[in-house]
């Protein structure tokens, strides 16, 4: 009888433990989570910025000034974003922005942030670098030509603006002219898997692998302007100014033009979070969320339509990590 009564109590015992070793691992398990702390911010007329974390839902937010924004830019744990007259804004969690002095009232038209250093680029050749986007010193390009775009890669700088204009830098200061073979305005520069794309107006695609000092027109099926450009997800992405989004998975060799809905133009497009976004006029947004397992053979079609709660212009999209 006592035998029985232990092998009883063993039993007992032994499937308590085991079933409190189980619940252990699958409370483990079901607490594992992800977070993100990305922010779409988009600029545009008026002083407009709206931001977003998904892509999805915007909302607008005080700039402090009614000047034409045109681009953004994050590093060093702020945001930077700039306009017209000289304008630079600057925030540390994209909801409360401050003006910041820039030494200048020409047009500032983009910035970036690379190698410890924002850059941002304008009218008249502007050049200027800071930092901590608080300070700012004016470099000397060597061009009176309009700047419209400045991007990073491969520790080369490289802007492109009116009349064909391509300059590139190893350091934000010394700067070397490079030739376009075309005269028509350059409005983006953007750089991905080794290669530099610029787009501009009447279709214009080139495309750099030698750090921008040789370029490479390519055949963009359109003659209608360009004016933004990204890469994301193995894939170099235009819009342009009739709705419509060129798309390339050969390094900007050959594209496939895309239609979806709209005939406003649009003016900027990023890539953030799995997470393709397009701004334009009358306050234009659109989403297109890279789903698990797609590689550079997305369609770039089934895009979304998203409210932005504005009808002024969208100039820009930038992400931050």
């Amino acid at each position: 009888m006592r035998k029985v009564l232990f092998i009883f109590l063993f039993l007992i015992s032994f499937f308590s433990l085991t079933i409190i070793s189980c619940s252990g691992k699958d409370e483990s398990t079901s607490s594992s989570t992800t977070t993100s702390s990305g922010l779409f911010v988009a600029v545009g007329d008026n002083g407009t910025i709206l931001t977003s974390s998904d892509g999805t839902t915007w909302t607008s937010r005080t700039s402090g000034t009614t000047e034409i924004l045109r681009g953004g830019a994050y590093g060093n744990s702020t945001l930077v974003v700039v306009g017209f007259s000289g304008t630079i804004l600057t925030s540390s969690d994209g909801t409360t922005w401050t003006s910041r002095t820039s030494g200048t009232s020409n047009n500032l038209r983009n910035i970036t942030y690379r190698n410890s250093t924002f850059m941002a680029v304008g009218n008249s050749g502007s050049i200027f670098t800071s930092s901590d986007g608080t300070g700012w010193t004016t470099r000397t390009s060597g061009t009176s030509q309009s700047l419209s775009a400045v991007t990073y890669g491969n520790s080369t700088f490289v802007t492109v603006g009116a009349s064909g204009t391509i300059l590139t830098s190893s350091d934000g200061t010394s700067w070397t002219s490079r030739t376009s073979g075309t005269s028509v305005e350059l409005n983006e520069v953007t750089y991905g898997n080794s290669t530099f794309m610029i787009v501009g107006d009447s279709g214009t695609i080139l495309t750099s692998s030698d750090n921008g000092t040789t370029w490479t027109s390519r055949n963009s099926g359109t003659s209608y302007d360009l004016p933004g450009g990204t890469y994301g997800n193995s894939i170099f992405m235009t819009v342009s100014d009739i709705g419509t989004i060129l798309t390339s998975s050969d390094n900007g060799t050959t594209w496939i033009s895309r239609s979806f809905g709209t005939s406003n133009i649009l003016r900027g497009i990023t890539y953030g979070n799995s997470t393709f976004v397009t701004v334009g006029d009358t306050g234009t947004i659109f989403t297109f969320s890279v789903r698990v397992g797609d590689t550079g053979t997305i369609d770039g079609i089934s895009w979304d339509n998203r409210t932005s709660g504005t009808s002024n212009i969208l100039r820009e999209v930038t992400y931050k990590e």
